[in-house]
C-alpha cells in the first residue's frame, strides 16, 4: 500500500499529465474507471493499473479482462488525488502504452482539420463526435492537447480508437504544416471544406451544409473558438459551407456546430445506399 504523498509514484504519475512526461516514457495516463472500461472494450491492455482497496474490491468483474501479469499498485486516496487532474478521483488510473493509439490508415477520405481549439471539453466532443462520424483521420494545428487528462476524459477515450495527428509544436509552425498538407490534399483532388458563419465575406461562395456533396473525398476543417478559422487555412480551402441559424446569435459552439456537418457525410451515404438498393 503507497500511502505517502512523497511516493516517487505521484510524481511519476504528475509528469505522465504533460506532453514532454508521456512522450518520455511512451505511455498515456488514463485517469477513472470509464476510460480503463473503453481500454479493455477494445482488446487492449494497460501497462499499469493504480488503484485504491475499495476498487480493486468493486470491479473484480472488469479485472478479468486485464492481464494478470500486468502490475498493479495499491495506493490510498489520498495518493491518487494528489497524483491525478480529477478533482475527485473514482479510484483508479490506468496507464496505455502509446503503441496502442491507432495509426492513420493510409488512403483515409474523410478528415477533420482542427484549427487551435483552446478548450479540452469542446475538443472532447468534437472527437467524440468524430469518431461517431466514421472519421478516418483528425488533424489538429495546435490548441489544447488532445492526450490530456481533461481532453480525453472529455471524448471518453476516442482518440483510443480515432488516429490524430497534432502539428506544432508551436502554432506558427503548426499553421504552416497545415497548410501545406492542406494544399497537398486539394491537388490530390480532396475537397477541403472551410466551415463559415453565415454571411461571411470570403472569395469562396459558401454554400448551407446539405448542399455540399458530402460523398466525395472531404477534409472538413473548423476553426478555433472566437477567432475562427485562420486566414492562411482559409486559404487552402476548395469550398465552405455555413449553417444557417437565428441571427439572435451570433455563431455557434464549434462543438455543437461540428455534429450536423459532420454527421451528413452518414446520412448522405446511407441515402445513397437506400436509393440504390431500391
Amino acid at each position: 500500500m503507497i500511502s505517502s504523498r512523497r511516493n516517487p509514484l505521484v510524481k511519476r504519475l504528475r509528469s505522465l499529465s504533460s506532453r514532454a512526461g508521456r512522450e518520455e516514457e511512451g505511455l498515456l495516463l488514463l485517469e477513472g474507471t470509464h476510460l480503463l472500461q473503453e481500454l479493455v472494450r477494445l482488446k487492449l491492455q494497460p501497462a499499469e493499473l493504480i488503484a485504491t482497496e475499495r476498487w480493486y474490491q468493486r470491479h473484480a468483474q472488469l479485472l478479468v479482462g486485464v492481464n494478470q501479469a500486468i502490475p498493479r499498485r495499491l495506493v490510498t486516496d489520498e495518493v491518487l488525488t494528489a497524483a491525478l487532474s480529477t478533482v475527485t478521483p473514482d479510484g483508479v488510473a490506468s496507464l496505455c502504452p502509446y503503441s496502442a493509439l491507432p495509426l492513420a490508415p493510409k488512403d483515409a477520405h474523410f478528415l477533420l482539420v482542427l484549427d487551435r481549439i483552446q478548450d479540452p471539453g469542446n475538443l472532447g466532443t468534437l472527437l467524440r463526435t468524430a469518431l461517431a462520424a466514421d472519421v478516418q483521420n483528425v488533424w489538429l494545428g495546435s490548441g489544447v492537447d488532445p492526450l490530456g487528462s481533461k481532453s480525453l476524459r472529455a471524448s471518453a477515450g476516442a482518440l483510443l480508437q480515432l488516429p490524430h495527428h497534432r502539428f506544432g509544436p508551436d502554432e506558427d509552425t503548426a499553421i504552416s504544416q497545415l497548410t501545406d498538407e492542406l494544399k497537398r490534399l486539394a491537388a490530390g483532388g480532396m475537397q477541403v471544406v472551410a466551415t463559415l458563419v453565415p454571411g461571411s465575406q470570403v472569395p469562396i461562395r459558401p454554400v448551407p451544409y446539405w448542399e455540399l456533396n458530402w460523398r466525395l473525398p472531404t477534409a472538413l476543417v473548423l476553426g478555433t473558438e472566437g477567432a475562427g478559422l485562420h486566414p492562411e487555412l482559409l486559404a487552402c480551402c476548395t469550398h465552405a459551407v455555413t449553417l444557417p441559424h437565428s441571427s439572435r446569435v451570433e455563431s455557434l459552439n464549434v462543438a455543437a456546430a461540428a455534429v450536423p456537418l459532420l454527421l451528413e457525410r452518414r446520412r448522405a451515404t446511407m441515402t445513397a445506399t437506400t436509393q440504390q438498393s431500391g
